[in-house]
């Protein structure tokens, strides 16, 4: 494998690529908090986001930040290597010291491509949970285009495996091996146990009003879209019976399915993904 750190980037994704269908689909939002806790479950950089981030202090802020320009670097067409580099650029001076005394630091290709491919399956899961199952030939073209995406980072692809198989391998392996029940982590999914923080401008009598059920739905999205080993390290409860009700929610919105294109692309696509395909269209029409 080639060291793409300082190579030219190569031609962004466009309205052709399942990414490009998937990424930015609404659905992918029930899949909850997946990537993000699995991010922190990697000690390194779990660690990086103890020290540097917002992340305790401003939870919400941190992954609106967060989201935007990942959305931008797959949906910014020409732009998107500009702003891949730009996120690259965001992560320079986070490095420090792990409780062992190693040294971390973001860019280091381990822990970026870590969160890239987090990022990879999350997309992978919610689309086969909550649209359809794909073929192999699909996971294999989802896959390839997650090369091209990373690339845009201007990161080492030094340890992006070469291809579907081999990244399946280096999934099971991390997931094996390579993840802990970091405090970073333990954070992010915490209000599945003590519920979700008042919200500073409702008054109390009205949170204990509605906190239940939203708490009670907070739980049943985070946890279920979990891989079952995150909830292992974590010590999340789940019994038969939620899956079986998380298994009829899913069908659920599958079922859905027949209907989804008819709904106005403003519910079905968020912003930066609904950009991109104007944009598309306009350059289509123009041709």
């Amino acid at each position: 494998m080639t060291d793409q750190a300082d190579a030219r980037p190569p031609a962004p994704l466009g309205p052709g690529s399942l990414t490009w269908r998937y990424f930015g689909d609404t659905r992918m939002v029930l899949v909850g908090p997946r990537a993000a806790v699995l991010q922190n479950m990697l000690p390194a950089l779990g660690q990086g986001v103890l020290d540097h981030s917002v992340f305790f202090s401003d939870t919400f802020a941190r992954v609106k930040r967060s989201a935007g320009p990942i959305l931008d670097t797959v949906y910014g067409a020409e732009r998107s290597a500009e702003t891949g580099r730009r996120v690259r650029d965001y992560h320079r001076d986070i490095k420090g010291t792990m409780p062992d005394g190693s040294r971390y630091h973001a860019l280091d290709p381990e822990t970026y491509y870590w969160a890239h491919a987090t990022f990879l399956d999350n997309m992978l899961y919610g689309v086969e949970t909550f649209i359809g199952p794909l073929d192999e030939a699909e996971k294999h073209q989802i896959y390839e285009e997650s090369k091209t995406w990373f690339r845009m980072y201007g990161v080492s692809d030094r340890p992006m495996p070469d291809g579907w198989e081999a990244f399946q391998a280096y999934w099971k392996r991390m997931l094996d091996e390579g993840i802990v029940p970091h405090k970073t982590a333990r954070y992010g999914v915490g209000y599945v146990t003590k519920g979700l923080p008042a919200p500073a401008k409702v008054p109390a009598p009205v949170w204990r009003t509605v906190s239940p059920p939203l708490n009670a739905v907070a739980r049943f999205i985070t946890v279920g879209g979990l891989h079952p080993r995150m909830r292992e390290l974590l010590d999340l409860p789940w019994t038969a019976a939620d899956e079986r009700r998380y298994r009829r929610f899913a069908a659920t919105v599958r079922a859905a399915n027949r209907v989804w294109p008819l709904l106005p692309e403003a519910v079905r696509y968020l912003p930066q993904a609904r950009r991109a395909f104007r944009r598309a269209r306009r350059a289509a029409g123009a041709a």
